[in-house]
């Protein structure tokens, strides 16, 4: 089997073909025009990972919401517990920017931070 990826580590955004045999073993990869590029297509088969940018709850009437954001890329498998944990939480009216909201998230070793101040 092929995948086709384009890779989002850098502009040049590059067309990679990545050669799979069975469920994730990798026996090509192609396309890529540097070492991220390539490492990048690895870990887009092995272990996915995305940044995750969300909003949270406030207690302020005015602000309700508060952008919150992963400080590492995590899992793409637990985005959607990760989600359910912050949609449990309401933060109290006063978050500053860079603020920790919650600390190593699922033990995935990423913070989950502010990205604006109420």
């Amino acid at each position: 089997m092929i995948k086709n990826i384009n890779c989002i580590i850098c502009p040049l955004s590059c067309e990679i073909k990545i050669h799979i045999k069975g469920q994730s073993h990798i026996t090509k990869i192609s396309g890529y025009k540097c070492k991220k590029g390539k490492i990048y297509a690895k870990e887009e088969i092995i272990s996915p990972k995305r940044i995750l940018t969300t909003t949270m709850l406030t207690s302020d009437k005015y602000n309700p919401l508060v952008s919150v954001k992963t400080d590492k890329p995590v899992p793409k498998k637990l985005l959607f517990k990760i989600i359910k944990i912050l949609n449990k939480k309401k933060l109290k009216a006063q978050v500053k920017i860079g603020q920790i909201i919650i600390k190593n998230v699922l033990n995935t070793g990423a913070d989950i931070v502010s990205t604006s101040s109420i």
